[in-house]
């Protein structure tokens, strides 16, 4: 298995994943990627404010980005 370090960005800070998880495959990066960002998300909103200009960069132990998830890509809407 692989380290994989998952970054949060806002386009102006950045929050560095010192630790890093180890995962089978890219397909398990991007499901953890999807479950933080939802979790970022789903905390956000309980706070009463959501900012869709984060996402979550992954990188392998090289430093090589191997996955970006926009959070605006974590969730559907439905209804307005």
């Amino acid at each position: 298995m692989a380290r994989y370090f998952f970054h949060l960005r806002d386009g102006t800070d950045i929050l560095l994943d010192p630790e890093g998880l180890e995962l089978a495959d890219i397909e398990a990066v991007r499901k953890k990627a999807l479950e933080a960002a939802r979790d970022t998300l789903s905390h956000d909103m309980k706070a009463g404010r959501v900012d869709l200009s984060c996402r979550i960069d992954v990188e392998d132990d090289s430093g090589k980005l191997v996955h970006s998830l926009p959070f605006s890509d974590a969730f559907e809407v439905i209804g307005t």
